[in-house]
């Protein structure tokens, strides 16, 4: 389970801010934030080489989260990860039919769009404005997409610039009560922002925030599997004006 908050163009200050928490396996290994050295600047997943979320600083940016099928994902599908750093590097990827289920929210600068292979492969243009991204369909209103879009929106009306309001957001280990349907969602287990558990929870909460002129930060606050803060990293970066 992963969810994310993006505002894209919704703010006179901001042209991009991201909350989202990547939920995995602890014992998938993975690599902090960092630059690659090509212009990424991501995470990378060791097990399949690429990325669930970055920036690249030619001005742009993909993350991507599971589309939750009761089987699971399937095995020797193409890697989704590898999507995302495609996408990075301005390329299209290939095989989108073929990737275990997903959902895409990406931008080159220019324009934002949604990317999905579920029922079939899709792309829809983002309006500005606040979008919210978890494990089912784009339009799905879990309360925990709910939950982060309500804490974007109010760390945008307060425009004091300081990430960590939002990196607390993506703390939220309790559902919001206002905002909790019971025919919507996920297991109870998976209801919360962030997941605490030994095998499988949050392994790392990012916050991304690039402002109207390309000046841009990336935080990467990574837990253990007690759900403990067990590292940090913080980039600056510059996207083209």
């Amino acid at each position: 389970m992963c969810v994310a908050a993006v505002a894209w163009n919704a703010h006179p200050r901001w042209r991009l801010v991201v909350a989202g928490n990547r939920d995995e396996f602890h014992a998938r290994p993975a690599a902090p934030l960092a630059r690659w050295g090509d212009g990424i600047i991501a995470g990378k997943d060791l097990t399949g080489g690429g990325t669930w979320l970055g920036v690249h600083e030619a001005g742009r940016f993909a993350l991507v989260t599971n589309f939750r099928q009761p089987e699971g994902p399937q095995p020797n599908r193409p890697s989704r990860g590898q999507m995302v750093v495609d996408l990075l590097q301005g390329r299209t990827p290939e095989q989108l039919a073929q990737m275990n289920t997903f959902n895409v929210i990406h931008s080159d600068g220019d324009q934002a769009g949604f990317l999905t292979n579920y029922p079939e492969v899709r792309f829809v243009p983002l309006a500005p404005g606040i979008h919210g991204l978890s494990n089912g369909g784009f339009h799905d209103r879990w309360p925990k997409t709910l939950q982060l879009e309500a804490a974007l929106a109010d760390w945008l009306q307060a425009d004091i610039g300081d990430c960590e309001p939002l990196l607390d957001a993506l703390r939220a280990e309790t559902p919001d009560p206002a905002l909790a349907r019971a025919s919507e969602g996920p297991e109870p287990r998976f209801a919360p922002v962030f997941i605490r558990d030994e095998t499988y929870g949050t392994r790392c909460s990012t916050v991304i925030a690039v402002d109207v002129a390309g000046a841009g930060t990336i935080v990467e606050r990574r837990f253990d599997a007690q759900g403990q803060a067990s590292g940090e990293t913080r980039l600056e970066f510059r996207w083209p004006g």
